[in-house]
């Protein structure tokens, strides 16, 4: 096959693993409902950010709410059949497989640009078929982001020794500065493009010009709070935010339990960039992992932005044992086709299986079953922007907002998840309120019938929030 054509292979393993059951695998995780919810409530009342949505900056948010949009979903008519509630994530999760395959595209283009073909080759596949690539199924911010941050690493590549520098030069930074304000860890990248335009010209004009829509465009943010007057709002977020904190060695921990081969090999390619010397990948990787383990809180799915440089990295290295052995091109050929077979059958046997089915259940049980106004309905965000669409009186966004207002009606539903059960310990009031309810109804999810001991099972350790469903009453 002609090397022009060999990338169509990990854009079409990519558009499996990250597009087939894209509702069912994963679960729904607690912050997909939070981004989703807010792309929603966007749509209905066109207000970019409610006085406590500021955590993050709401860029991400017109992303989702344009899919919901183009997707023309009456929410409020879900409930027809089992079948259409599921519709509620499924175009968000389709939305976020298809950035992934996009972003397959621009890890091989990158690649390719600065190492060459044969290193692109690897690195898209290591990140089509392997099975840390079901992370990017979540609809997570991080995920909406990556493909803008690799787009500004890209262009800032073309731009080294283009005529058309400069125009480059400014849509790379604007890229940037989009992906920051989709979620703001992503200006640890600044190192690594800022080198990459000051290495085509020497010239500290094109940086500093590509600095300002890298800057300014984020600043849309706070400078948006204080417009509408509720920039306090905004510094309690922000503060609350980078204040909540949790051990990366944990968070890396988890990498190593859901891809051991990725992880090894794609730090083994790290050290041996450093060796080499080669700032592209040492700029990419060190100010975010400084970051990330420095401030704020930290979940499996915020390395998102250092999977394409763990596979780049890793690519390097196993090209380059490629080429010390006889025959390279043969044996690159098998390299390649045995990364395949053993990605695409490990992370197809977890990606195949039905997690989140109870979730459904769940929404579908009390859409069906309370209609009581005098009833308070606790819920993780997974299910709460659900009820409120369909007009549910006295939902609350997230079960922890009793914990600073109390609830005023007679009678609460709690749909206690294990989500739930970790958080009980973070006042008392969540725990007051399970004490008080009784169960009527339990949910058990299907990643109970699979041994997570087992590889490439492992990973289901972090997909727990179906697992055990409880419908508590007072």
């Amino acid at each position: 096959m002609k090397k022009q054509y060999l990338l169509l292979l990990p854009l079409l393993f990519s558009g499996f693993t990250h597009l087939w059951n894209p509702v069912g695998f994963p679960d729904i995780f607690f912050d997909e409902g939070v981004y989703v919810g807010r792309a929603y409530d966007f749509v209905q009342t066109g207000i970019l950010q409610q006085p406590y949505y500021f955590d993050h900056p709401y860029f991400g948010q017109i992303i989702l709410a344009s899919v919901f949009a183009l997707s023309n979903l009456d929410v409020s008519d879900s409930l027809q059949d089992f079948s259409s509630l599921k519709n509620l994530y499924l175009f968000p999760r389709i939305f976020v497989g298809a950035l992934a395959v996009f972003d397959t595209l621009l890890i091989y283009m990158i690649a390719s640009k600065r190492y060459g073909q044969n290193v692109a080759l690897i690195a898209s596949i290591l990140f089509a078929v392997m099975p840390f690539t079901w992370i990017l199924r979540g609809i997570f911010l991080d995920s909406l982001l990556l493909p803008l941050m690799l787009a500004s690493i890209l262009i800032a590549i073309h731009s080294e020794n283009s005529q058309k520098r400069m125009p480059l030069v400014l849509v790379s930074g604007i890229l940037l500065g989009l992906a920051i304000f989709t979620k703001i860890p992503a200006f640890t990248m600044i190192p690594l493009v800022a080198f990459i335009i000051f290495s085509s010209g020497k010239s500290w004009k094109n940086v500093g010009i590509w600095l300002i829509p890298v800057i300014l465009i984020p600043l849309i943010w706070p400078v948006y709070s204080i417009y509408v007057e509720q920039f306090e709002y905004w510094e309690q977020s922000v503060i609350w935010q980078s204040q909540r904190t949790n051990d990366l060695l944990e968070i890396i921990y988890y990498f190593l339990l859901i891809d051991p081969f990725v992880f090894l090999v794609g730090f083994s390619g790290i050290v041996y960039s450093a060796i080499r010397k080669d700032w592209f990948v040492l700029l990419w990787l060190i100010p975010f992992l400084l970051f990330t383990s420095s401030v704020g809180y930290k979940q499996y799915f915020h390395l998102i932005p250092i999977f394409p440089v763990l596979c780049i990295g890793g690519a390097i290295i196993l090209e380059n044992m490629v080429k010390r052995t006889q025959k390279p091109k043969i044996r690159r050929e098998v390299l390649v086709a045995s990364i395949t077979v053993f990605g695409l059958l490990s992370t197809g046997l977890v990606i195949v299986n039905d997690l989140s089915g109870s979730q459904f259940e769940v929404i579908e049980y009390v859409l069906k079953n309370v209609d009581d106004s005098n009833t308070t309905i606790l819920a993780s965000p997974i299910y709460s922007w659900i009820f409120l669409a369909h007009d549910k009186e006295n939902v609350l966004l997230d079960y922890s907002q009793i914990m600073f207002y109390p609830v005023e009606t007679e009678n609460v539903m709690l749909i206690a998840d294990e989500h739930f059960l970790i958080d009980i310990s973070r006042g008392k009031e969540l725990s007051e309120i399970y004490n008080k309810t009784k169960t009527i109804e339990t949910f058990r999810g299907n990643v109970n019938d699979i041994d997570n001991n087992l590889y490439p099972y492992t990973s289901m350790k972090l997909i727990f929030e179906s697992s055990h469903i409880e419908v508590r009453v007072n």
